[in-house]
């Protein structure tokens, strides 16, 4: 005969209830969980950390140059016309000495460095300079659960040597592999973290971040280091999307402007240091911005494999908007892709108004930009 639970079963059974509920309730307040932003390190065009950088953007600084004799003759690839094997624009935004590198100081042999791409050193001297500003000391990360996220979509310097004994040597498969930018960080530091390099060419970068933070949130890793590099070594994919009709023939992003005719080609590297905010509020970090919500989705069909869909841009900010638990008129400055270009800008500008501008108050407006105007277009590290 089955026995009538007493009071102290129901009592016990709302108790268990109750903690489940609650649990639930902790599960569902981590995965929406602001991430913050606890150390920052940069190399871009005109700009060797992130107070150059600013400094940049204050006085409107110019940062785009003629392409360095050090790169490649420019007189001997250059055309002012579209023209097979030539490159239509004399311009880029370039970093300086790109082949110096101090091996020992990585633990890295000076016949190992040779044949390891310029972007994994910028990597790894980029995400030493900012967990340093972070304030934590990269040898004590050993054993962590750290992560690391790399944005990368392209790599010249295998290509370089003439000689194919170098190109095939031992050391040049790991040294050229797009994975290994990820890994490299990760095996330096003895990090034991998620380690991915992430190639979606010119939202790598933004990418890299929205993963980074889902694996923050879901406890993959404690501390996550989100990078992006690009670095043009040869006239090679300048001469693609000249042929393309790409690039602006006066070498400037000329963002929302009448007179866009395509995008200058840029390079360097970008590093984020990111932490659940209660855990860096807890260890006292200095909390330089906060991650409320992210989201990422394609265009699908489009009028062409590169041209943009507006419906889809609407959706994804729309999506990332309701992650981050903020309303659209609560917005108030968007740094945008603005590349430049006759079709994209456009489009993008639209899809902005499309979801921004409904019961936006008129005292209450979205500014546009795009530090592409300054430093051009850094295609995979274009997003950090």
């Amino acid at each position: 005969m089955d026995q009538q639970p007493t009071q102290s079963d129901l009592i016990a059974g709302l108790r268990r209830s109750a903690t489940i509920i609650q649990s639930l309730k902790q599960e569902i307040a981590d995965y929406h969980e602001p991430i913050a932003i606890i150390g920052m390190g940069c190399r871009f065009p005109g700009a060797a950390n992130p107070d150059a950088f600013w400094e940049l953007l204050r006085d409107g600084v110019d940062a785009i140059t003629e392409v360095p004799a050090q790169r490649w003759p420019v007189d001997a690839f250059y055309s002012p016309t579209v023209t097979p094997g030539k490159i239509s624009t004399r311009w880029g935004g370039f970093l300086p000495e790109v082949d110096r590198f101090d091996p020992l100081f990585f633990g890295i042999s000076p016949a190992e460095a040779a044949y390891i791409d310029p972007q994994q050193r910028l990597l790894l001297e980029t995400a030493w300079e900012a967990l340093e500003q972070a304030g934590i000391a990269p040898n004590r990360l050993a054993g962590s659960p750290t992560g690391v996220f790399v944005g990368i979509c392209g790599s010249e310097y295998a290509h370089l040597s003439p000689n194919q004994s170098e190109r095939t040597h031992a050391y040049m498969g790991a040294g050229s592999a797009l994975s290994i930018t990820a890994n490299r960080i990760s095996y330096l530091l003895d990090l034991r973290g998620p380690s991915q390099a992430i190639d979606t060419a010119c939202s790598s970068a933004l990418v890299a971040l929205h993963t980074a933070c889902r694996s923050l949130r879901h406890g993959e890793c404690q501390l996550a280091l989100v990078a992006a590099v690009n670095l043009i070594l040869t006239p090679d994919y300048t001469m693609i999307f000249s042929q393309a009709g790409m690039m602006a023939a006066d070498g400037r992003c000329k963002t929302f402007d009448a007179q866009a005719d395509g995008y200058v080609r840029s390079e360097g590297c970008g590093v984020v240091v990111l932490k659940r905010l209660s855990a860096a509020q807890q260890d006292g970090d200095t909390i330089l911005a906060v991650i409320r919500g992210s989201a990422i989705n394609q265009d699908g069909r489009t009028n062409g494999l590169t041209a943009p869909n507006s419906l889809a841009q609407q959706a994804v900010m729309k999506a990332a908007l309701a992650d981050a638990g903020v309303a659209a008129n609560q917005v108030s400055y968007i740094e945008a892709h603005g590349t430049g270009t006759a079709l994209g800008d456009p489009i993008e500008v639209n899809a902005i108004k499309a979801v921004l501008l409904p019961d936006r108050p008129a005292d209450t407006p979205c500014w546009l930009g795009s530090v592409k105007t300054n430093i051009g277009h850094l295609e995979a590290a274009a997003g950090i």
